[in-house]
């Protein structure tokens, strides 16, 4: 496996930033009896999808769910679409465990690793079908900038695992990510903005997460764009 590094400091690019916070009784449970039913195993090597969704519908990755709301909701209202969510957050995780038992959710699983290393060693070429990154770490200070997810070389890792024709769809609530996601992705090879040149994505089809409302009431703008892969 080779890591997508991060320039400035070699370290490898991570999807993720640690966050501390405690487990609710309800996540922990459902950590402890659901895990193994709907947290798919994540071991450096291909991960078998026809075994994870033993059907043809279209699969949806979501990078970095949160506490998981909006993609249970998308599963929910989507029940001929397969979702795979990514997410190393574990009251996320439980969260969403739960959801998915209470709603008998069939078409919803989680891999809980670094999503980096899933779509690096996990997923094969033009294996899904759309790519959801939703509010990711802005790392707003300039000399942190360097940390964020969307970087050349992890579009072009996304690239090759999305299928000719399928689409990434980005959303940020910090004006100045929404730029350099608009630049890295414009100039990125084998990709066409969906929405035209430079344009942002004014309706998005996308549940309203919890993490979004928050934002709004704090008074910050919400950007989505959407890319399709040409080739």
């Amino acid at each position: 496996m080779t890591d997508i590094e991060h320039p400035d400091h070699n370290r490898p690019l991570r999807s993720f930033v640690i966050r501390a916070s405690r487990l609710t009784a309800a996540q922990q449970k459902a950590l402890d009896t659901l895990w193994e039913d709907y947290v798919v195993p994540f071991k450096n090597e291909l991960l078998d999808l026809n075994e994870v969704f033993p059907n043809q519908n279209p699969i949806t990755v979501e990078i970095g769910f949160g506490m998981g709301d909006s993609l249970l909701e998308m599963a929910i209202a989507q029940p001929n679409a397969n979702f795979l969510g990514m997410e190393v957050h574990r009251p996320g995780v439980g969260k969403l465990l739960h959801g998915i038992e209470e709603n008998g959710i069939k078409n919803l699983k989680i891999v809980s690793h670094d999503a980096v290393e899933v779509l690096e060693s996990g997923l094969a070429v033009e294996s899904i079908d759309k790519l959801l990154i939703y509010f990711p770490d802005p790392w707003h200070k300039k000399r942190h900038n360097k940390r964020r997810l969307i970087q050349h070389e992890f579009v072009q890792l996304a690239r090759s695992r999305l299928k000719i024709g399928a689409e990434i769809h980005l959303a940020t609530d910090w004006e100045h990510y929404a730029e350099h996601m608009m630049e890295v992705m414009s100039e990125a090879e084998g990709f066409k903005n969906s929405m035209g040149l430079q344009a942002i994505w004014k309706t998005p089809d996308r549940p309203e997460t919890k993490f979004e409302r928050r934002g709004i009431k704090l008074g910050h703008g919400v950007w989505d764009l959407l890319f399709k892969r040409l080739n």
